[in-house]
């Protein structure tokens, strides 16, 4: 499943090693909704973020390609029309945010507006005609901002950012969690797209520009994430590319050898034809091709072993930016799977107990392991309200699609299979066989007898994990014995004895029902 370093917070023996909820505190329901305003070189976007402020939901989501950028290089100001469409855009977006009563928009403008002539004049412009107060932040700080991001979807980051805008590209180093030396380029595609240049000049012009921020850097870190619209895009391409099931972009691995051929494959392709057969924008399409050049030389210049897509960014960071400590420090997959609890579930907070009482059965488990039976027990019943008859689809594509941080594609399936066992054994109809093909058998399996697992504790709902009995398991001697007293032994009726039984026979293992007298069920 990947190697992850879980975060605690402040622990509790009580709520376990990942601490007492917190999307209820005051600090963390202050930012349940939160506007960002980015005024990018290419795009201008509206986030508003919602629910469980250390996993962000996107209550509302709006982006305008104005192109701001195009044509600086030649003139030296901005785009009169991207200008207009830009005004147009923040006006909307302030409006919006006037009716939805939310706090001041926290806006910012990157490289073309802090570049041009009229830029300034352009802020104050806006200031008249929104009231929006639009801060211009410098290359370094853009760097950081991306950056922070990423460290929203993976807490204890180790590698290399790499943050491609429309008219520059930033980098930043983290180490555990916290960010390092930072540096900003004049790589933007739309930028790059100015230069009087043939593919060969423009290679070299690339590999100058990268070998200079290698050197400001560092020391460089095997592992990158990529960050921006044009990395999402050719992500995209690689995804269409290769048939890939899951079309997610956040954790997205490209390994480098398939992305050599994708890079290759944009090359050598009509743009039109590409941009049907991945659903890219035509907008974006337009700079991919020298994105693709930008980032051939990135694998040239940096030759990073791992390669992952982060849809979390700028405007992540800035959300990050206003969390306290104790947020930053909580795992982003629990604490959204606890918010979905509070939310959805018929019980909300049985999940706890269920995993108390399952917890048994993964004495030798790792840590990654155990989040993830965590996160399944908090998730096992927010699709209740759906068809009993696609419950277990629900439950799968909730799991596989949702906007989660924290959780790698393989990840997101074991998920998405131990929930759809949750409800049903069976997975017949092949509708998954795609994604289940992601995680390797013993992973399969693995999420089947956490489903089974699930699937019989859920017979105890409403429960206490004390009152629920309690489970052992021996896995040298393939024996799974449950002591229950009488208080939950009326629960334990003819389906819940066929669960147990279905679950003994996915672990291999024999069965034993251990009747406890009153007085040892105190």
């Amino acid at each position: 499943m990947g190697d992850r370093t879980i975060l605690t917070g402040t622990q509790s023996a009580d709520w376990g090693p990942t601490g007492h909820p917190l999307f209820n505190h005051a600090d963390a329901r202050k930012l349940s909704r939160v506007g960002v305003v980015d005024v990018g070189s290419n795009s201008v976007r509206l986030v508003i973020f919602d629910g469980a402020a250390r996993s962000p939901a996107y209550f509302y989501n709006e982006k305008v390609l104005c192109g701001l950028g195009k044509g600086l290089s030649e003139t030296g100001r901005l785009n009169p029309e991207g200008k207009v469409r830009a005004l147009d855009a923040l006006q909307r977006f302030q409006t919006l945010a006037d009716g939805l009563r939310l706090e001041p928009l926290n806006a910012v403008a990157t490289a073309a507006m802090r570049e041009a002539e009229d830029g300034p004049e352009f802020v104050e412009e806006i200031a008249a005609k929104t009231g929006l107060k639009l801060f211009v932040i410098d290359g370094t700080e853009e760097a950081r901002l991306a950056a922070q991001g990423v460290l929203l979807g993976w807490p204890r980051a180790n590698g290399l950012v790499c943050d491609i805008g429309g008219s520059s590209m930033e980098m930043a180093h983290l180490s555990d969690g916290r960010v390092g030396a930072r540096e900003t380029s004049p790589l933007g595609p739309l930028k790059l797209r100015g230069l009087d240049a043939g593919r060969k000049e423009l290679r070299a012009h690339i590999d100058a520009e990268l070998e200079t921020l290698k050197a400001s850097l560092g020391e460089i870190p095997p592992q990158l994430f990529l960050v921006g619209g044009s990395w999402r895009a050719i992500a995209k391409i690689d995804m269409a590319r290769r048939n890939y099931p899951l079309k997610v972009l956040h954790e997205y691995r490209l390994p480098q050898e398939e992305l050599q051929e994708t890079l290759k494959w944009i090359g050598a392709s009509d743009p039109d034809e590409l941009r049907n057969h991945a659903g890219v924008s035509s907008g974006r399409m337009a700079l991919v091709p020298i994105a693709a050049e930008v980032l051939s030389g990135v694998l040239r210049i940096f030759t990073p072993r791992e390669i992952h897509v982060s849809s979390y960014g700028l405007r992540e960071g800035l959300l990050y930016e206003q969390m306290p400590q104790m947020l930053r420090d909580r795992d982003p997959l629990i604490e959204a799977c606890r918010f979905a609890e509070s939310k959805d579930a018929r019980v909300p907070g049985f999940g706890r107990a269920l995993y108390r009482f399952i917890r048994p059965l993964y004495s030798d488990a790792s840590n990654d392991q155990l989040r993830l039976v965590h996160a399944a027990c908090l998730l096992h019943d927010v699709s209740w309200r759906s068809h009993p008859d696609y419950r277990a689809d629900v439950c799968f594509d909730y799991a596989t699609r949702a906007s989660f941080g924290g959780l790698s594609h393989e990840e997101r399936v074991f998920l998405g299979l131990a929930l759809l066992h949750r409800y049903k054994n069976s997975r017949e109809g092949g509708r998954f066989d795609e994604l289940v093909n992601l995680i390797p058998e013993d992973q399969v399996r693995s999420a089947e007898i956490l489903g089974r697992a699930m699937r019989f504790g859920a017979m105890f709902t409403a429960q206490k994990a004390a009152q629920m009995g309690t489970l052992r398991w021996n896995p040298q001697k393939r024996k799974l014995v449950l002591s229950i007293g009488p208080r939950a032994m009326a629960l334990y009726g003819e389906v819940a004895q066929a669960r147990f039984a279905s679950l003994a026979k996915s672990l291999g293992a024999e069965s034993e029902v251990v009747a406890l007298s009153r007085a040892q069920d105190r």
